[in-house]
Formats: C-alpha cells, structure tokens, sequence
C-alpha cells in the first residue's frame, strides 16, 4: 500500500489526514523542527456528527524525504517554497501535490524539482484547528486534482482512494481552471471579511451589498480575461459565491484568522494575484482591500511584538 505523507499539519491537512486513516489508507505527518523531539500524540478529529476519533499516524521529518511516496502539500501558501527547501532528498519519482490557497507558487516549486510529477488539487472541505492536535471537520465539499507538467498526467489513478475517503474526488486534466475559480471566491470573501473582523455570513448584511458586488465584479472581470472562452456567466459566479458564503455563514475565512492571530495572511497569493493580472481592468476595490490587510498584517506584527 502506498503511503501519503502530509506537508503542512494545519486545519484541513490534519482532517485529510483522518479521512484518509478512516478508510484504512498509510499516512505519514511530516512535521517541522518545534515538532523534535516532542511526544507526537494522536490526532483527536472531530467528525462532521460531533464525534471523536482518535487518529494515528507516522510522524516524519524532512531527513527521511527519501522514503516519501506520494507528497501531498497543506501548507501556506508562503511557506510551500521554504518547507519543500528542506526535503533535499525526495525522490524524482514523488509526486508532489500543491493544495494551498492562492496561485504563484507552482512555477517555483516546478523549478525546484524539475523532474517530479507536479499536480494541483482543490478542495473545498471545510476544517478548523481548535488547537494542537485537535481539528474539526466542519463540511464536505468537492476535491479536484490535476496534472501541472508532464509528468503528473500518469497520476489520475490517485483519484479513486481520495474519491473513497473523501466522498468526491475527480481528475481535470485544466486543474488551473478549478484553481483560479477557487481563487475567484476567495478574492472576494477573505478580504472583505478580514478588514471587517465578520463572519462570512455577515457579507449578506445590506451594509456590504454595494462593496460586495463592486468587488465581484472587478473579481469576475479579471478572471474572464484569464479564462477567456472558458469563463463562467457573470450571473454563474454570482451564485456560486452567494452558494459559498451561504454555506460557511458562521466561519471566519481563512484571512480573517490569520490576522486576527497575528500571522502572515496569504493576501499576496489571492488579492496579489488579482491584481497582477488585471492588466488595463480597473479594480479599485481589490486595490483598496489588498493595501489595508498588509496594513492591518504590519499593525498587529507590531501590537503582538509589544504584548510580548
């Protein structure tokens, strides 16, 4: 049986893990340097019921890359370049597969490991980390994995035990496409959201109406310009992104936690990527949204240093 190894033990990588162990699949966590030397416990997943599970898994550090079969990427965005720095040793035969936030990082892993099987995946799971070794699976949603070079197009295979524990699992052969729709929503829920300190269910609120379709549509036409005949109707991603928010009313996005905790926000990767693919697109909003969270980002780096 191959064995998944998990970079990234934050919310969702550390509910993949459990899906996984439940349908009786190897997972290894590879952990990062604070992990050293700790006792690794197991991981208490909450299931979507409210139940417990206890889960076990091999923990792993980056001196035994060698051994990884099959790398699945969890981490920030910002941290994919520096935390695969570190796994010297990872066979050219090892699939690596990007499931991070945001786009711009893939052109970099690629020039890392030029000869690895390079895949994207997508998915819209919902997980929160109450704290260490204590995640909740906060929703089912679709998960999408695709080929980003050459050589990932012999991997579809890894669709059907994803398929089994995650309940959908499909294979897109324009992974990018899935990518940059994903992106779409987040462009307009995690900003908004995180400047405002709301759930995403209050962007419903009459108060956000104008911002809220202003910033769809500088969002929307910036990425029909990407997607060219591809591109959703705008009325298409209307609904999708009143579906999502509707769906995850009462979560705060993932920006909003990130500032919130004084950590370093993705904002370069979602709102950043907007903007440098607006060309001559007018985008005010999203300008606006993407200056106040590095302001908001430096502001409570610096309050937080202070408190220490």
């Amino acid at each position: 049986m191959m064995e998944w190894t998990i970079l990234g033990a934050g919310a969702l990588g550390c509910v993949m893990t459990g899906l996984l162990r439940q349908r009786g699949e190897s997972v290894a966590l590879m952990l990062s340097e604070r992990h050293r030397g700790h006792f690794h416990p197991s991981l208490d997943l909450i299931t979507l019921t409210g139940t417990h599970q206890l889960i076990q898994s091999r923990p792993r550090f980056p001196e035994h890359a060698r051994t990884v079969e099959c790398l699945l990427v969890f981490t920030k965005a910002y941290q994919v370049v520096d935390a695969l720095k570190e796994l010297h040793h990872l066979p050219a035969s090892t699939p690596i597969i990007l499931l991070h936030n945001g786009l711009g990082v893939s052109e970099q892993v690629q020039a890392m490991f030029p000869n690895n099987p390079l895949l994207a995946g997508v998915s819209s799971h919902g997980a929160i980390k109450e704290r260490d070794w204590l995640v909740r699976h906060t929703g089912k949603g679709e998960t999408w994995l695709g080929p980003l070079n050459e050589a990932a197009k012999a991997w579809s295979h890894l669709v059907k035990p994803l398929q089994k524990a995650l309940g959908h699992a499909e294979w897109s052969e324009d992974i990018v496409l899935h990518q940059r729709r994903k992106l779409a929503i987040n462009a307009v829920i995690n900003p908004l959201t995180a400047c405002n300190n709301i759930t995403n269910g209050q962007l419903l609120e009459p108060r956000f109406a104008d911002v809220l379709a202003q910033l769809s549509e500088e969002v929307y036409q910036v990425m029909a310009r990407l997607d060219g005949d591809k591109a959703e109707t705008p009325d298409a991603f209307r609904r999708r992104l009143l579906q999502v928010i509707e769906l995850t009313s009462s979560n705060y996005s993932s920006m909003h936690q990130d500032l919130a905790h004084g950590r370093a926000t993705e904002n370069e990767y979602i709102g950043g990527y907007i903007l440098a693919n607006a060309g001559n697109l007018p985008v005010p909003v999203c300008g606006q949204l993407y200056q106040e969270i590095e302001r908001k980002s430096g502001a409570t780096k610096q309050e937080l240093s202070i408190l220490r």
